[in-house]
């Protein structure tokens, strides 16, 4: 498939073309825009939903992507087997001839012509094929939650007094000893909350939890390969012992705050010693790793070169062209840590003193440049105790006019 858009297909086929796409490896928003449909049909497909129904019940339709994995044995069709065998029956081949391409016995093929058909459209589609199969293989038991009434109203009732799950799993174990048989895991209690048709609890539970997600979110392996990981990086260990001390300027610490949904953003980059900050405008929100380039350098290229020692950032892919943004402002770029905010402390602080005038959850694009000086300069004015209740704006034009200590 090109990289173009599928095209006037039936929604069907775009779901299984979807379905293509992210088995892939393509993300949600491209295999949405290439198929044309709207980025959150494509995460109802990808994640699944539940839905009132009329009555108040509550019916949930699960994801459309199938989890990889080996076939429980090799007389069960394959997905792969189910996609050449649709496209052999779109030719007009017949059960036999079908049968002879795929290896397969041709009463297998008829059985899986006549059982797995597509309930909605009543033609034969690979992935709902799957899908149905799956389904029928699996045949999900009655889980504790919904044998065990006392059981179930213990649970509820701490989840509503907001314990987390895995306080009442060990809760369980105070309350009763002897009966292994009500003991449960942490794990099968939030499988309670996020899929309610295996354990009996609402999803209105959802909201009581810390996180108040709706629906599970995926957890990369901590020793996991990170996608599109930054080439050449240099690590914050590398950056010489004076940046720790605070006492020399030109230090920075930078990120970015972002708006709702990640589509607009606002760099920030902190001094470690004077705390200055500047404010880097981002034309339409859009953080582009050319964006944060451009900006960087137009906010900084201006400071002596006593004033550009170092930048320390996250490794968001922002910062992809850091080599550039380095040799443009003569200044190294180091890296902190994934997962390790507290190694831009400085800058971490400062973007939260920043969120009193960009709101989480707001859309930053409506910021000019002229509004982010103005907000920087009135940041800056502000006396610190940190500095003794010396201003920031202060502390730094004092190295404007005299040496900043070693080069």
């Amino acid at each position: 498939m090109g990289r173009g858009r599928v095209g006037a297909l039936p929604l069907s086929e775009k779901r299984d073309a979807f379905v293509r796409l992210v088995g892939a490896g393509v993300s949600v928003s491209e295999a949405c825009r290439r198929v044309g449909v709207h980025r959150r049909t494509g995460m109802r497909w990808r994640h699944g939903r539940t839905v009132t129904i009329v009555g108040g019940g509550r019916r949930h339709y699960p994801s459309v992507i199938m989890p990889s994995g080996r076939q429980l044995s090799a007389r069960f069709l394959s997905e792969e087997e189910r996609v050449r065998l649709a496209d052999l029956r779109r030719r007009g081949f017949g059960v036999r001839t079908i049968a002879a391409e795929l290896g397969r016995s041709p009463s297998t093929v008829s059985r899986e012509l006549r059982r797995n058909r597509d309930p909605s459209s009543g033609q034969y589609r690979p992935f709902a094929a799957q899908r149905l199969a799956v389904d029928r293989r699996t045949r999900p038991g009655r889980g504790k939650l919904l044998r065990d009434r006392v059981l179930r109203e213990f649970v509820q009732g701490r989840l509503h007094k907001r314990w987390s799950p895995e306080q009442i799993s060990q809760a369980l174990r105070w309350e009763f000893p002897g009966d292994r048989v009500r003991h449960l895991a942490p794990e099968t209690i939030y499988q309670a909350i996020y899929r309610p048709e295996l354990g009996g609890l609402c999803r209105e539970l959802a909201p009581v939890l810390r996180s108040r997600r709706r629906r599970r979110r995926p957890h990369r392996r901590a020793d996991a390969r990170r996608v599109g990981a930054l080439v050449g990086m240099r690590m914050l260990d590398e950056r010489s012992a004076e940046a720790q001390g605070r006492t020399v300027p030109g230090h920075w610490e930078g990120d970015l705050i972002v708006g709702t949904d990640n589509r607009s953003a606002i760099g920030t980059v902190v001094d470690r010693c004077t705390r200055f900050v500047l404010l880097l405008h981002l034309p339409d929100g859009r953080h582009t790793a050319e964006a944060v380039r451009e900006a960087l350098v137009l906010a900084m290229d201006g400071l002596p070169p006593s004033l550009r020692r170092s930048l320390a950032w996250d490794q968001g892919r922002e910062m992809a062209l850091h080599v550039q943004i380095a040799a443009a402002l003569s200044m190294p770029v180091f890296f902190c840590d994934p997962h390790s905010p507290w190694q831009r402390g400085t800058n971490e602080n400062t973007n939260g003193l920043l969120r009193d005038y960009f709101p989480k959850g707001s859309d930053l694009r409506g910021h000019s440049a002229a509004d982010l000086t103005a907000v920087a300069a009135e940041l800056n004015a502000r006396p610190r105790k940190t500095l003794g209740w010396k201003t920031p704006q202060t502390q730094f034009e004092a190295f404007l006019v005299r040496p900043a200590g070693p080069s």
